[in-house]
Formats: structure tokens, sequence, C-alpha cells
């Protein structure tokens, strides 16, 4: 999971429109939209006041998953990194998730939990863009360790076809053992749903 946060001024937040900063889902998946994703991250650093950028480990992540918080890890990093940053509590502040970020507002009493937040504040779509990429760089070093014995590893790391073929693959020449990197709480929510 890769999380940003990024602060901006209007004349910053003027040249991110002008540079064609979106919703980073908008650009797709080709190696043409991940090269578009690097350009404007490089683009937004060097354009914000201040930005954070942080991968959350899949043993963090499967902790709080099958304890029914992955929610609460968000806003935690989320407040670790706003704190990191030294943000101040009447800061504005635009979060993408209302159900996820709103309880931040005790900490934070100005912010916006909005749902579509990259479509509220460009601020929001930066962020999006910077974890976006630096998830991408992450995966592209994961498939690159695999790919010598595996092939080009396809899927992007979601939780697709394609991943579950490089899973099952993996699983049947490691006894059953899952690659360090995978989540082992993929659907564990709806499966905890559905059990009876």
């Amino acid at each position: 999971m890769a999380i940003a946060v990024v602060a901006a001024n209007v004349p910053a937040c003027t040249r991110m429109e002008r540079l064609g900063v979106t919703d980073s889902k908008r650009f797709g998946a080709s190696a043409k939209a991940k090269a578009k994703r690097a350009e404007l991250a490089h683009e937004i650093r060097s354009t914000v006041s201040q930005y954070a950028v942080r991968l959350v480990d899949v043993r963090t992540i499967d902790e709080h998953t099958f304890r029914g918080q992955l929610n609460q890890l968000e806003r935690d990093v989320v407040a670790d990194m706003l704190a990191a940053l030294e943000t101040r509590p009447r800061s504005r502040i635009v979060c993408d998730g209302q159900k996820i970020f709103a309880p931040l507002r005790r900490q934070f009493p100005a912010l916006e939990a909005v749902n579509d937040g990259e479509s509220v504040h460009i601020t929001v779509a930066a962020a999006s863009i910077l974890a976006k990429h630096a998830r991408d760089e992450a995966f592209a070093a994961i498939a690159a360790k695999y790919e010598l014995e595996f092939g080009p590893i396809r899927g992007g790391g979601y939780l697709n076809a394609a991943t579950r073929a490089f899973l099952d693959e993996y699983a049947a020449r490691r006894g059953g053992e899952l690659p360090p990197e995978a989540r082992r709480s993929w659907g564990a929510d709806k499966q905890r749903a559905s059990s009876p």
C-alpha cells in the first residue's frame, strides 16, 4: 500500500493543473502511463512546498486487515505523515475517502474528508500520482526479482487473474508458500463477511 500527502500553495496548484495533474487511475497501467506518472511525480515533487510518501509493508497491512482495521491503518499513516510535515491543526486538509478520513477531524478540525477527492482538489490528485508512482516502482522491483524464474509478472500486483496465476504458480513451486511480498489477507474481509 502506498499513501502520499501533498502541501501546496495556490501558485503551485495552478502549475499542477497546467501540467495535467489528475487522478492517477486515469492514466491506466501501460508502460506509457507509468512513464507519464513518473514524469508528473518528478514535477509535483519540485512544485509543491511539502510532500510525503509511505509504502506500508505487507505484514502491517495483513495484521490490520485480519482485525478489520485497514481503514484505521490508513488513518494512522496519514496522521503520522501530517504530523511529520508539522501540519497545523487548523490547516486546510483534503483527504480522499469520507468514511475513512472523517475521524481525523478530531486532530485536524478543518479537514475535509470527501469521496473522489482527486476531482475536488488538485493536491489530492497530486498525492494520488505520488502514491501510484511509488507503488509502480515497488511492484517493478518485485516483478524483476521473479521474472527470471517465472517470466514477466503481469497483473500489477492487484487482486486479478494475472496476479492469481503468478501466485498459484509460485505456490505450486514452493510447496504452497506465497512470496513474502504477497498479502495473506487478500479477500479476508469478503471471506469473513460471507462466513456463516
